[in-house]
C-alpha cells in the first residue's frame, strides 16, 4: 500500500530530479598525475640541498680550516630554519595561494644557491644555508597543500605515497651527485648545480602548475581574474574530462582568511595532533642523526674518499623511496577496507524500502575510525627502525670485524622505516586538518626539523664519548619511549574529535 500511495504521487506530482553533484575537483587523472609530478620535483630541492651537502662536509672543513663539529653546525642551522619557514610560507600558501608562494620561496632558494657558490668564510657559509633553507624547505608543505586540495581520503595515500617518493629521490642521488662534485670540481659546484636546477624548474613551475587554493579557485572550476592564478588554470578547465557545470560556481572567491603565522604552532600543541607528531620528531631526529654521522664515521673508520661516501648514501634512498611508494599504496587499501567497514557498521535495513539507509554524512565522518585506517602499521616500521638503528651502531664500531656492507645495509631499513612512518603522519594529519593542509604539515615540518637540528648537533660528540655503539642504543630507547605517542593518539584522538565543542 505504501508502494502504491508513492507511485501515486511520483505519477501526479513529478520531483524534479536533483542536479548532479560536482565533483571534488574538476582536475582528471592525468592532470593531476601532472600536478603531483609537478609539485614532487619541487619538493626535491628540500632534500636535494640537505642530502647533496653531506659527503662534502670533511672536505669543506678542510678548505676553510675548521672542525668537523663546526661544519656539522651548518647543517643543525640549516634543519632549524627547515622546521621555521614552512610555518610562514604554509599560512601564506592557505590564504594567498599555492603557486604565489611557491614562486617567492625559488626566488629565495636561487638567490642563496649563487651566494653559496661564491662563499670564501665559515661566517657566510652558515647565513647563506639559513637563507637557502627558508627558500626550500617550504615545497614540502606547500606540495602536501596541493594534494589536499586535489584529492580525497580515499585516494589520498597513493598520491601522498608518490609525492613522499619524489621528495625522497634527492636522499638516493643527493649524496652521489654531491660526492660527485665536490670530490671532482669542488664543493662549490654543488651549490652551481642547485641553482642552475632551481632557475630552469621555476620556469616550468610557472607554465605547468595551476592555483589549487580551494578558498581561491574552488574545486578548480572558478575562474579569478588574477593573471598568475589564471594561467594554466584555464587550461586545466577546457581539458579535463570530468564533467563539471562552469555555472555552478561563482567567479567571486570565497571570503579569504587571514595568515595565520601561529597556525601551525597551534597545531603542534594542540591534544588532537601534538603526541603523533612529537613520535614523529624524534623518529626523523634518529635518522638525520644516522644520516650525519655517515660520512664522518665512514671515512674515519673506513678510509673513504667523497665519491665513494657519497655511494654509501644509495641503500638509505633507496630504501626511503621503496617505503614511501608501498606505503601509498597500503594507505589507500587500508582506508577502503576501514570505510567499507565502517559503512556496514553505520548502514541500517529500513522495512518499507528494503534498502539499506546511511545515516548522514555528518555523522559517519565524526564515527570513522581513521586511527585504525591510518596508524595500524606504525608500530610494526617504529620497531624496525629502533633495531637497524642499533645494527648501525654497532656494526660500524667494530670496521675491522665486521663488513661495510652491513652498516650500509642498516641504512636501508632505517630508510625504509622511517620514511614509511613518516608518510603514514603526514597523510593521517592532511586527512584531520584538511582545511589548512599546509599549516599541518608545516606543523610537523617544525617539530621534526627542531628536534633534528638538536640531535645533529650533539651526535659526533656523544659518539666521540661513549662510543657509536652505546651512542645509538640511547637513540634507539628514546625512539621505543616515544611510541607512546602513538598510543595516546590511537586511544584518545576520536573521542577528541567527537567533542561537539572543540575547536581544532
Amino acid at each position: 500500500m505504501a508502494s502504491e500511495e508513492r507511485q501515486g504521487v511520483s505519477q501526479n506530482t513529478p520531483l524534479a530530479s536533483p542536479p548532479p553533484e560536482e565533483p571534488y575537483s574538476i582536475f582528471d587523472k592525468r592532470q593531476k598525475a601532472l600536478i603531483v609530478l609537478v609539485v614532487s620535483t619541487a619538493a626535491t630541492f628540500s632534500g636535494f640541498a640537505s642530502n647533496i651537502y653531506f659527503p662534502a662536509l670533511p672536505t669543506i672543513a678542510r678548505d676553510l680550516d675548521i672542525s668537523i663539529e663546526l661544519v656539522n653546525l651548518t647543517v643543525t642551522s640549516y634543519l632549524i630554519f627547515q622546521g621555521l619557514a614552512p610555518s610562514l610560507w604554509g599560512p601564506i600558501s592557505d590564504v594567498k595561494g599555492r603557486k604565489i608562494a611557491y614562486v617567492f620561496t625559488f626566488l629565495v632558494f636561487l638567490g642563496a644557491c649563487i651566494g653559496l657558490a661564491e662563499t670564501k668564510s665559515y661566517a657566510t657559509l652558515i647565513v647563506l644555508r639559513c637563507l637557502q633553507s627558508t627558500g626550500s624547505a617550504s615545497t614540502i608543505a606547500i606540495g602536501s597543500g596541493v594534494i589536499g586540495d586535489i584529492t580525497t581520503r580515499a585516494e589520498r595515500g597513493g598520491f601522498m605515497g608518490t609525492f613522499q617518493a619524489g621528495l625522497l629521490v634527492p636522499v638516493a642521488v643527493g649524496p652521489v651527485i654531491g660526492g660527485a662534485l665536490a670530490g671532482s670540481l669542488g664543493w662549490r659546484s654543488i651549490f652551481v648545480f642547485l641553482a642552475i636546477y632551481s632557475g630552469v624548474f621555476l620556469i616550468l613551475l610557472i607554465v605547468l602548475l595551476p592555483e589549487t587554493l580551494r578558498s581561491i579557485v574552488a574545486n578548480g572550476s572558478r575562474k579569478p581574474s588574477n593573471l598568475i592564478v589564471t594561467y594554466p588554470l584555464r587550461t586545466y578547465q577546457k581539458l579535463t574530462k570530468v564533467r563539471w557545470d562552469p555555472e555552478a560556481v561563482s567567479s567571486e572567491p570565497a571570503a579569504r582568511k587571514h595568515i595565520d603565522i601561529m597556525g601551525p604552532l597551534r597545531i603542534l600543541i594542540s591534544r588532537h595532533a601534538a603526541p603523533i607528531i612529537i613520535f614523529l620528531a624524534v623518529y626523523y631526529a634518529v635518522w638525520q642523526m644516522s644520516i650525519t654521522a655517515m660520512s664522518s664515521l665512514f671515512q674515519d673508520r673506513y678510509g673513504l674518499g667523497e665519491t665513494q661516501i657519497g655511494l654509501t648514501f644509495i641503500a638509505n634512498g633507496a630504501g626511503s623511496m621503496i617505503g614511501t611508494l608501498v606505503m601509498g599504496k597500503v594507505l589507500d587499501t587500508d582506508y577502503r577496507r576501514v570505510k567499507a567497514q565502517h559503512e556496514a557498521q553505520f548502514t541500517e535495513p529500513d522495512s518499507e524500502i528494503g534498502n539499506g539507509q546511511i545515516r548522514s554524512t555528518a555523522y559517519m565522518e565524526d564515527h570513522f575510525p581513521l586511527e585504525k585506517a591510518r596508524l595500524r602499521l606504525i608500530p610494526i616500521f617504529s620497531l624496525a627502525q629502533c633495531l637497524s638503528i642499533v645494527l648501525f651502531g654497532w656494526t660500524i664500531q667494530y670496521p675491522d670485524r665486521v663488513h661495510i656492507a652491513v652498516p650500509i645495509i642498516s641504512t636501508f631499513i632505517t630508510g625504509w622505516t622511517a620514511v614509511s612512518t613518516q608518510s603514514v603522519v603526514m597523510t593521517y594529519l592532511i586527512d584531520i586538518f584538511s582545511d589548512r593542509s599546509a599549516a599541518a604539515s608545516a606543523s610537523l615540518n617544525l617539530a621534526r626539523c627542531l628536534f633534528a637540528a638538536g640531535g645533529t648537533s650533539f651526535i659526533m660528540p656523544m659518539v666521540n664519548g661513549i662510543g657509536v655503539g652505546l651512542a645509538f642504543t640511547i637513540c634507539a630507547i628514546v625512539q621505543v619511549v616515544a611510541l607512546s605517542g602513538v598510543a595516546i593518539q590511537w586511544k584518545f584522538a576520536a573521542s577528541w574529535r567527537q567533542e561537539k565543542n572543540e575547536t581544532i
